[in-house]
Formats: structure tokens, C-alpha cells, sequence
């Protein structure tokens, strides 16, 4: 079964890299630089800062479903310079490739159907017998370590 794999929109975000330091702060967020290679994910372009850009690093709720108690938000990072990420049908972006995965399975109405930890490069496949059920409806990607959202993905 065929899979995309959606980042999060720009448009949301946008206002905060007008906003300097002490107003990010006041609502919970910091402007941060990527000091290190794939230390810094952004959620909307799918892929890693490169060390010495900008980003902002705010609280982000991923799971809005206000009936469901999965309902959840964390931490992401936004580049500065992110533009959203298209990733094509069946494309895992090396931001996710790269990285220990924990993943969860939803169903139309957000309970939880399954979950599992993947390498991103086994990723694909998960995604493909997942989606085979018909009661999976997405599938929330999330850092294994530390639990942060880092995607979603659809059927294809």
C-alpha cells in the first residue's frame, strides 16, 4: 500500500521569525542556531538544519483531536528558511531515514491501533503493511529517544 509523507504547513509559523527574542520567549518558544550536522530537524521542510542556521524551537500540538485521549504536543523545530517539504509517494526524507523511529498508528477516530520502534530506513516498509489495514487511517512519526513529533503519513 502506497504512503506520502506530510510535514507541517509554513504559514502557522511564519509570524514567529518576525517576533524578536524576549516576545518568542514570553510564548514558550526560543530562536535557535543548529550547531551540529542532523541535530536539528524542522517540521515543515523535512529536513535537517544545517549547522549555524536558524530556527525556532516552540511548542507544537500535533494531535488536536479534542474527543481523542491521545491528544498530544511537544516540542519541533522550524528553520527560518524552510519551505514545505513534497515529498513524493513512497519517499522517506533522509531526515526520517536517518533516525530511530517511534511510530503510531491511528484510526478515523485518533485511538491508537498500533505502534511500534523502526529504523527510518525499515520505515517504508512498516508504513506499507500498516496501511494495508483499511482501519489505519494516518500514522504519527515521532523521534524514538527523546518522543518529539516529527511527521505524519497518509495513505498514498
Amino acid at each position: 500500500m502506497s504512503f506520502r509523507i506530510h510535514g507541517l504547513p509554513l504559514s502557522p509559523f511564519q509570524p514567529l521569525f518576525r517576533m524578536d527574542d524576549d516576545a518568542l520567549l514570553a510564548i514558550g518558544a526560543r530562536r535557535m542556531i543548529a550547531d551540529a550536522p542532523h541535530a536539528a530537524p524542522c517540521r515543515v521542510s523535512l529536513a535537517d538544519a544545517a549547522p549555524g542556521e536558524r530556527l525556532i524551537l516552540l511548542n507544537h500540538r500535533h494531535l488536536d483531536a479534542p474527543d481523542s485521549p491521545y491528544r498530544s504536543e511537544g516540542p519541533i523545530f522550524v528553520r527560518e528558511t524552510a519551505a514545505v517539504a513534497a515529498p513524493e509517494l513512497d519517499e522517506v526524507p533522509d531526515m526520517l531515514g536517518r533516525r530511530l523511529l517511534s511510530i503510531r498508528a491511528y484510526d478515523a477516530d485518533w485511538m491508537m491501533t498500533d505502534a511500534d520502534v523502526v529504523e527510518g530506513r525499515d520505515l517504508a516498509g512498516r508504513l506499507e503493511v500498516w496501511f494495508a489495514d483499511p482501519a489505519v487511517a494516518l500514522i504519527h512519526l515521532h523521534t524514538a529517544r527523546r518522543g518529539c513529533f516529527m511527521a505524519a503519513a497518509g495513505r498514498g
